[in-house]
């Protein structure tokens, strides 16, 4: 009998008992779903700051570029040639407003924007859309050219909020940045020759009997990425509509798709058209 026992009871176990699988089953399920929940996890926070980053990148893009150009309005070439001979009235077309004589900035049409003259430092620099400006002899240093160059800068809105700015030289345009929500863009305007600003407006109001451009102010509404956002609240988006009308408001509102949003702004004086 202890030997039939000791057979019975004794032996060693060979396999698995169901309990033991379903425990293993159990353990390596919560395990791999924690992994699989951190990655996401991860995923999604990498995803938040590569858009963050990329919105941080397109700001700073955007003062750079647009400082710039805004900063070659008025320029001549030679100091000494007044600035009613190096630009000459041009009456409006399909992309600006009328140029008065010796004015070298005014609004743009199609868009909210502005348009700018002057004349380049060098032959056949580029332009804003990678196109070469006319030749002209620049071998002697302050040398009178009339090459003026007139550019548009222009925003364009989307339904997704994601505007451009485009740029644009007689027949060419470019693409500078996409990725805009909303823009504004505001004029101090006066007379140039006590630089005295008389007033600021905004620049889909200003006509040419408001008086001259002395200093313009922009700020862009940067997007990036859908579904970022935890919430519906965001703190540069509230930010932006304290300023808003009623209709930019419903706009943004019915358009957001949770978006990750920044601001950008910058105020840049007109200092080539200062005496």
């Amino acid at each position: 009998m202890n030997r039939t026992a000791h057979h019975q009871y004794g032996a060693k176990q060979i396999g698995l008992s169901i309990i033991e699988l379903m425990i293993a089953l159990a353990l390596s399920s919560f395990l791999i779903l924690g992994i699989t929940q951190i990655y996401i996890d991860n995923k999604k926070n990498y995803i938040h700051q590569q858009n963050q980053a990329n919105n941080q990148e397109n700001s700073r893009f955007l003062v750079m570029i647009v400082d710039s150009y805004l900063n070659k309005t008025g320029y001549r070439r030679a100091p000494f040639q007044l600035q009613e001979d190096a630009f000459k009235k041009i009456p409006e077309s399909t992309d600006c407003e009328e140029f008065q004589k010796e004015a070298s900035i005014t609004k743009a049409k199609g868009g909210l924007g502005i348009c700018i003259r002057y004349q380049p430092l060098v032959s056949q620099e580029l332009d804003c859309t990678g196109q070469q400006t006319p030749a002209f002899d620049d071998s002697k240093a302050y040398s009178i050219t009339n090459n003026a160059i007139v550019m548009t800068l222009r925003y364009k809105p989307n339904a997704n909020l994601e505007g451009t700015l485009e740029c644009k030289v007689g027949d060419e345009s470019a693409e500078l940045l996409k990725g805009i929500a909303d823009f504004r863009m505001e004029f101090a305007i006066g007379t140039t020759l006590d630089k005295k600003v008389d007033a600021i407006i905004p620049a889909d109001t200003w006509t040419t009997a408001d008086g001259n451009i002395l200093q313009v102010r922009y700020s862009a509404l940067m997007s990036s990425g859908v579904n970022q956002r935890s919430s519906d609240d965001s703190a540069a988006l509230d930010m932006w509509k304290k300023d808003a009308s009623a209709a930019e408001i419903t706009r943004l509102s019915a358009a957001d798709k949770k978006y990750l949003y920044q601001l950008a702004s910058s105020t840049v004086a007109m200092r080539n058209l200062m005496p």
